[in-house]
């Protein structure tokens, strides 16, 4: 099937969409910015968080990928206003869960209100870009990591003085967040009814089994990539603020700032990440962004604390750089399955990378935090794996005739 989309960006639509990207992540984000406090008032261990850190990427990555293939088929504005219902709900729960399962059931509702959410943003972004696909897609992207980002003041700023009920405040945030979704999912639905999904005229031809295996072999290689970049990132947003607070003897508030100066330029390296693309090509971007991040990564470990900062900011303009191009590359490799293509690379990779984070976890009870933060800085040299990609012109290539 194939979508019919506007002559012309509209974008009031993908503002809306990328502030409501931007409040879905921010409540995504409020997992990990807890774990301060609830380490503390729960008394809970590195295992536990990152079992924590496993329900919440499980239910929110994982199945993204059936979600996207299920509205490929069956477009589902209602998604999005529940979506962020659900998620509301579980910030309430957050607030006030007296025990460690009922964190991870909270856990798993904001989680599952995020599946909902982002395939669907991501068809409604395609929509509504009209001819500047790459644009909307930036737009949309950043919208997320701007979300994301805001994870070290909320730790700093509501967790830290108000504790474990901090949480509350976020269900405002998602009520303001449903009010957004209703508006867009009433554009969404009027434009399914204005301009329908339908069959494509032209008959499809089959592609030969040699192109459809080097279209999965690179699929399979950029979902590893981006598995190697977002392992790393987990392990940099969830443990290294508390080996910053062990090295240096900082305060819970001072080592936020550390990962928000990361997350800020990760906004940064999202937003010219496409432009890049389309100037240097889009498997040399996707190269830079964890190659290029190796040796800052590994000087990391062992550098002071103003080095801290410079390295920190310029590990997420560098390793956020492919954020969004990984998506388009495989877009180009997948045509026509926007939904499924985000689940696969915005959902999939990173829930994998969230497997990586349980191991971490677990590893620092098992030995110590020290050891696992300098060998996590040896992550980015999996990219290499990035050299084995089908050039951007190679991609035009295998799905010139045909498409999956």
């Amino acid at each position: 099937m194939s979508e019919l989309t506007n002559k012309k960006t509209i974008y009031p639509i993908l503002f809306a969409i990328s502030a409501a990207h931007l409040m879905n992540d921010a409540l995504q984000a409020v997992i990990p910015a807890s774990y301060p406090i609830l380490r503390e008032a729960l008394g809970l261990s590195y295992t536990q968080l990152g079992i924590i850190t496993f329900v919440l990427f499980f239910s929110s990555s994982v199945m993204q990928p059936f979600v996207g293939m299920y509205t490929d088929a069956r477009p589902s504005p209602k998604l999005l206003p529940i979506g962020m219902g659900i998620a509301g709900a579980g910030m309430l729960g957050l607030a006030f869960s007296p025990q460690y399962a009922l964190v991870l059931l909270s856990v798993l509702m904001v989680g599952i209100a995020s599946a909902m959410y982002h395939p669907e943003g991501a068809r409604i972004a395609f929509l509504a870009a009209g001819p500047r696909r790459g644009l909307a897609q930036s737009i949309f992207q950043v919208g997320g990591n701007a979300g994301s980002a805001l994870a070290p003041l909320m730790t700093a700023f509501i967790f830290f003085p108000y504790g474990q009920k901090g949480a509350i405040w976020f269900t405002g945030v998602a009520a303001l967040g449903v009010a957004i979704q209703v508006w867009v999912s009433r554009w969404y639905r009027g434009y399914l009814d204005r301009m329908p999904l339908r069959k494509k005229e032209i008959k499809v031809r089959e592609l030969d089994p040699r192109k459809r295996k080097q279209i999965l072999f690179a699929i399979t290689l950029v979902v590893l990539i981006v598995f190697a970049r977002s392992w790393y990132g987990a392990g940099l947003s969830n443990y290294f603020v508390f080996y910053l607070i062990e090295r240096f003897d900082i305060t819970v508030p001072q080592s936020q700032m550390y990962i928000f100066l990361y997350m800020g330029a990760g906004i940064a390296g999202t937003f010219f990440g496409g432009p890049l693309a389309d100037r240097f090509g889009r498997k040399n971007v996707i190269l830079f962004s964890v190659l290029g991040a190796a040796p800052f990564a590994m000087l990391l470990p062992i550098a002071s604390e103003v080095w801290c900062y410079i390295l920190l900011f310029i590990l997420g303009l560098i390793n956020h750089s492919s954020f969004s191009v990984t998506v388009v590359y495989v877009q180009e490799l997948v045509p026509g399955k926007v939904g499924t293509v985000s689940g696969l690379i915005t959902g999939l990779a990173f829930g994998m990378g969230a497997l990586g984070a349980v191991g971490l976890g677990g590893l620092i009870d098992l030995t110590d935090l020290t050891f696992v933060i300098v060998a996590t800085s040896f992550l980015p040299l999996l990219g290499m794996m990035g050299f084995l990609l089908p050039s951007d012109r190679k991609v035009k290539t295998l799905t010139e005739t045909s498409s999956v």
